[in-house]
């Protein structure tokens, strides 16, 4: 039976991973931050102390955009430190990694899909953050996985999906910015990708694309969450070109698929993911 350590499980990740394993198949372990701190080493190494684990799935991430513009110490602190500290300890041990990135080490000058082999250009501090965290795991590890995604939501914590769907049950009208184009990516899909990793064992290592497919603006994004939760509230949604943020963000950040296609299968349209997620709110 296949030992799997998982950091970050309070995450809406880390909670939607837990929602799809099988215990017959797998051992997983699950560590909040309060119990696995992955900036402090030794805190890390107490977490490997039982011996035989196969896989570390690296859910831990400060992933606050704006905030990061602000805390840079910490961004870097947890997705720079943090994950060279895990690369470390796994490469001591001789455990695999699966870490999660980021489409945002991209800078959105390309207009069409970003491959694996495209030049990084993060134009934020949350993009440098976990870029320089790629970069360690590259410098420190072989046998590693990087998952870069983008616009995760799901069921669980703080994300643009159950904003909308609050605000939207409030009565509140939103404008919803049409700038920026990327992909929505529901959490289940990338918790059934990380599990198929885990289960296959023989996927080449290195650095995986993974989002739904297609493509749309947050305006769309939000337009199909409530058209799938309360058609009668679309009045609700309203476009603008532009809206203030504090940090830059990347104006296109689509994924190519076609490599994580090739070894996993077609991936679900973003419509549909969308669906099936507001499906099991409802229930």
């Amino acid at each position: 039976m296949k030992k799997v350590m998982v950091f970050g499980s309070n995450g809406q990740l880390g909670k939607t991973i837990q929602d799809f394993i099988n215990k017959d198949d797998f051992d997983f372990r699950f560590f909040s931050r309060s119990e696995v701190d992955i900036t402090d080493k030794n805190s890390l190494k107490s977490a490997f102390n039982e011996l035989g684990f196969d896989y570390c799935v690296n859910c831990a991430a400060y992933t606050n955009v704006e905030e990061a513009e602000k805390n840079i110490e910490e961004a870097f602190l947890i997705n720079a430190e943090g994950v060279k500290n895990i690369a470390e300890v796994c490469s001591d041990r001789q455990v695999k990694l699966i870490h999660v990135s980021t489409d945002y080490v991209f800078d959105g000058e390309k207009r069409k899909p970003y491959s694996t082999f495209d030049s990084t250009n993060p134009i934020n501090q949350y993009g440098k953050s976990k870029l320089k965290g790629e970069l360690y795991i590259q410098e420190l590890l072989k046998n590693y996985y990087i998952i870069r995604t983008s616009w995760l939501y799901s069921l669980y914590g703080k994300n643009f999906l159950k904003t909308i769907i609050s605000k939207i049950e409030n009565d509140i009208t939103l404008n919803v910015t049409t700038q920026e184009e990327g992909t929505p990516t529901s959490c289940a899909d990338l918790a059934m990708f990380i599990l198929h990793i885990i289960t296959v064992d023989d996927l080449p290592y290195g650095i995986y694309n993974f989002s739904a497919n297609g493509s749309t603006t947050w305006f769309g994004f939000a337009q199909e969450i409530v058209r799938n939760h309360d058609t009668k509230k679309l009045d609700k949604i309203l476009p603008t070109k532009s809206f203030k943020t504090f940090a830059k963000r990347p104006e296109y950040s689509v994924l190519e698929l076609k490599d994580t296609e090739k070894y996993y299968g077609v991936l679900n349209s973003w419509k549909k993911s969308i669906k099936t997620i507001i499906e099991h709110y409802k229930n």
